[in-house]
């Protein structure tokens, strides 16, 4: 048995007795009935997801997979492809925005090599970051495939590889991406998995203009004529269209949710990746939290098909993860709330008549 097949085998519903029990005392803390509103939602979430009523949440991670595009070739991204590279140094030495909001919460930055197509090699030498290099970069969809369906396949695994490799020191993953031109792959999943007009879910990525916007939504209409993803098949969508960060980003997802453990989905990319997951495992969709809405117009569209509504909507467009780790401060109170909160009975509060 393949480890995807393992992996996907071993993701079970959230658990409904403790689901229970969480809703139950919720619902008797010394505030007006459910008034901290979706934070005891979250609440119930993280007890459902981790089989407890005191959810651990403190140990805490962003993973940024990274990826490169053969895609932007065609010359839908403000920046060249170098700058994947450039910016992964960034990562490593603490300098990018990641950084510093994970700094804020008390997360680690860990950055995976998922298919870039520069030299990494010192970085993965001094244990900087992880190798799970698929191949240097995907082949250039707009006129083929991005990859094979093995390679697909491997991406995934490597997601799943890098959540096993966590399972024992993490308890909160967030997913975060690099990649030049990975909004246009995204945009092509999100097209072909929620049945969408191409020029309704494409968005200016790095901020492009008008007319390398026009060009990017031909590339994908072209893209999708090309390659014929079959929707019912995620795997396919992955491969025809796909990028290796993102089918990365899908086996963190699968991982964390094997492990019960909870997942905060970023932006635009890597909600892509969310779908791609939720296609291999609809009960995966049970372990993500939905950290933002950007401002990409395909976020809501991917959001709405995995049945997710955001935590907090704040025009962000950066990516790496940004949004998922300002998420963990709400994610964090939320579990305080369930377990620091007294009920009436515990604090001889008199209840309303």
């Amino acid at each position: 048995m393949s480890l995807l097949e393992k992996t996907l085998q071993q993701i079970k519903p959230q658990d409904a007795d403790c689901r229970a029990a969480a809703h139950a005392r919720l619902e008797q803390l010394t505030m007006p009935h459910w008034a901290l509103g979706r934070l005891m939602d979250l609440a119930e979430d993280l007890a459902g997801m981790t089989r407890s009523m005191h959810p651990p949440v403190a140990r805490k991670a962003v993973v940024v997979m990274a990826g490169d595009h053969g895609v932007a070739a065609s010359g839908v991204s403000q920046y060249p492809q170098e700058v994947t590279v450039q910016m992964i140094h960034n990562f490593v030495n603490g300098g990018a925005g990641c950084n510093a909001l994970a700094r804020q919460v008390g997360a680690q930055v860990i950055v995976v090599d998922a298919g870039v197509a520069g030299d990494l090699s010192a970085l993965v030498e001094s244990g900087k970051i992880i190798s799970k290099r698929v191949a240097p970069g995907t082949a250039n969809m707009h006129t083929g495939p991005a990859m094979s369906r093995e390679e697909a396949i491997r991406s995934v695994e490597a997601g799943i590889e890098v959540a096993l490799s966590l399972a024992d020191s993490m308890d909160v993953f967030a997913t975060g991406e690099m990649g030049i031109a990975n909004t246009t792959p995204s945009s092509a999943i999100v097209a072909a998995l929620t049945c969408s007009e191409v020029e309704q879910i494409t968005g200016r990525g790095t901020g492009i203009d008008d007319a390398r916007l026009q060009n990017k939504i031909a590339v994908i209409k072209e893209a999708l004529r090309v390659n014929k993803p079959d929707p019912t098949d995620a795997l396919d969508v992955l491969a025809k269209v796909g990028g290796f960060e993102i089918g990365a980003i899908a086996g963190l997802i699968l991982g964390a949710a094997a492990l019960k453990k909870p997942v905060i989905v970023d932006g635009f990319i890597t909600t892509a990746g969310a779908l791609i997951a939720q296609g291999l495992s609809p009960l995966s969709v049970q372990y993500m939290i939905a950290a933002h809405r950007s401002v990409e117009p395909g976020h809501c569209a991917a959001q709405e098909r995995l049945g997710k509504k955001p935590l907090l909507d704040l025009d962000l467009r950066l990516g790496e993860g940004t949004g998922a780790v300002l998420a963990m401060n709400l994610v964090e109170a939320s579990a305080r709330i369930l377990t620091d909160v007294a009920t009436f009975a515990e604090a001889s509060v008199s209840t309303a008549h």
